[in-house]
């Protein structure tokens, strides 16, 4: 019998790994690998000394090793649910000579095997829209990070006004998709596309990080609301 694979899920990220980098590079322009060091400066920026960060779904690891660099006294833990992109992950970790600060382990939002107030950050990178229950995921993150600690949330969006707005729905609906199967013949990439498209407005978000108990919270857009940074402080 055929085993169905959740979208979203560690299993379904199982199938896509091997081209998972790849395919942000292409399908964000090349973009995202300023926004995950964007993301990373602001954790890195209220974490003391010695610090540790909490990164989820930490996928292949680019934003756990971007923390690295921008906290470069820290321990960075990197939590996804799929084994296989935390393999390529553990391989960049190693060629990097990180081993000792950079830990990695399965896992996933709704359950963090950690006491309570024990993490200075948090980050999570396109993955917050594959948490089934954000509220549940958010008041998890919250809990274990100490008062003042911050959370960094990096979520890709679709420009609904002005000149660009159609071009990059086009981009998200067509050739995100075109491009997955191309590169890895995976059906998944249908869901990748339509999880960006149904990703709550940034307003909503806010209110989501507030109502988990997140202080301060708020957005910054970047390339004309293609990606939003949001921050909330615990």
């Amino acid at each position: 019998m055929t085993q169905t694979v959740r979208p979203g899920s560690g299993a379904m990220f199982d199938g896509i790994a091997p081209r998972y980098d790849l395919l942000n590079r292409l399908t964000s322009l090349g973009l995202d690998q300023s926004w995950r060091t964007k993301l990373a400066r602001t954790v890195a920026a209220v974490v003391p000394r010695g610090g540790v960060i909490l990164d989820l779904a930490t996928g292949t690891g680019d934003v756990a090793l971007a923390l690295a660099d921008a906290a470069p006294t820290a321990r960075v833990l990197g939590v996804d649910p799929s084994a296989r992109m935390l393999e390529r992950a553990r391989e960049k970790v190693l060629a990097r000579g990180l081993e000792d600060r950079v830990r990695l382990a399965r896992g996933d939002a709704h359950h963090l095997s950690l006491p309570d107030g024990v993490v200075d950050g948090v980050s999570i990178a396109f993955g917050l829209r594959n948490v089934p229950d954000r509220a549940r995921g958010l008041r998890e993150m919250r809990r274990v990070t100490r008062p003042g600690g911050r959370l960094c949330v990096l979520e890709l969006g679709t420009p609904r006004r002005g000149l660009l707005g159609p071009l990059a729905r086009f981009h998200i609906d067509a050739v995100v998709p075109r491009l997955g199967a191309w590169l890895s013949g995976a059906r998944e990439y249908r869901y990748l596309a339509s999880s960006i498209e149904a990703f709550p407005p940034p307003d909503e978000v806010v209110a989501m990080l507030a109502a988990a108990g997140w202080r301060d919270a708020g957005f910054t857009a970047m390339a004309f609301d293609a990606a939003h940074l949001y921050v909330g402080t615990a």
